[in-house]
C-alpha cells in the first residue's frame, strides 16, 4: 500500500515529524513516500495520505491548506490522517488548564474546513520546535516583538520539544489501521 506522507514546514521541525512518521510506516511494511507539499504534482497514486502543517497564531501554513483543497477528489474513498506541529514547551496545560495536545485548543481554526476537504479519520496535535533565528518575514518580525516580553518568553520557550514516543505510537497506530483494511 502506497502512502504520501506530506508536510508543510517552515523552519524543519514539523518535517522531522513527518519523516518519523513515514520511517515508521516504512519499518511496517507500507510503502511510505515523506515529501513537501511543494514538491507534489501529483498525488492521485497513493492509497493513504498523511498530511500535516506547522500551526501559526492557530492556523496550517496556507501551502499545506491548499493541497488539501486541491486533492479533494483524489482523497475521496481513502484514509487520510492529518497533524499539526504547533505548542511548544514542557507544560502539558496552558494557563487555562486546558490540554495543549487538545485539537480544540492548540489545532488550527480550520479545522472544519480540513475535515469538509478530506474526511480524515483523525488529527493529531503534537509539541513542535521553536528556533527564533530560522523565523522569517512577518512571523520573525512578530516573534521578536512579542519577546520583548517577559511574558511572552514564558509561553513561547525555544528548543526541541517534539515527543518521538508520541510520534511513533501514532504512526504505529495508522499503520495497524492501513494493514487491517481490505485492499483498494
Amino acid at each position: 500500500m502506497r502512502v504520501l506522507v506530506a508536510y508543510a514546514s517552515k523552519t524543519g521541525g514539523t518535517k522531522g515529524i513527518a519523516e518519523a512518521l513515514g520511517e515508521r510506516l516504512r519499518n511496517r511494511g507500507l510503502q511510505a513516500e515523506v515529501l513537501d507539499i511543494s514538491a507534489i504534482r501529483d498525488a492521485s497514486g497513493y492509497d493513504a495520505f498523511v498530511v500535516g502543517s506547522a500551526v501559526y497564531m492557530f492556523h496550517w501554513m496556507k501551502e499545506a491548506k491548499q493541497f488539501l483543497s486541491h486533492n479533494k477528489r483524489t482523497f475521496v474513498g481513502k484514509p487520510v490522517w492529518l497533524f499539526s506541529s504547533g505548542p511548544v514547551g514542557t507544560d502539558k496545560v496552558n494557563a487555562k488548564g486546558q490540554d495543549l495536545l487538545d485539537t480544540m485548543v492548540s489545532g488550527p481554526k480550520e479545522l472544519g474546513e480540513l475535515r469538509e476537504a478530506t474526511n480524515f479519520r483523525d488529527h493529531k496535535v503534537f509539541f513542535g520546535v521553536l528556533d527564533g533565528s530560522k523565523l522569517t518575514g512577518v512571523t520573525g518580525m512578530m516573534y521578536r516583538m512579542a519577546r520583548r516580553s517577559e511574558e511572552a518568553k514564558k509561553s513561547m520557550p525555544e528548543g526541541d520539544f517534539r515527543d518521538w514516543n508520541e510520534v511513533g505510537a501514532w504512526a504505529s497506530a495508522i499503520a495497524d489501521s492501513l494493514l487491517k483494511a481490505p485492499a483498494l
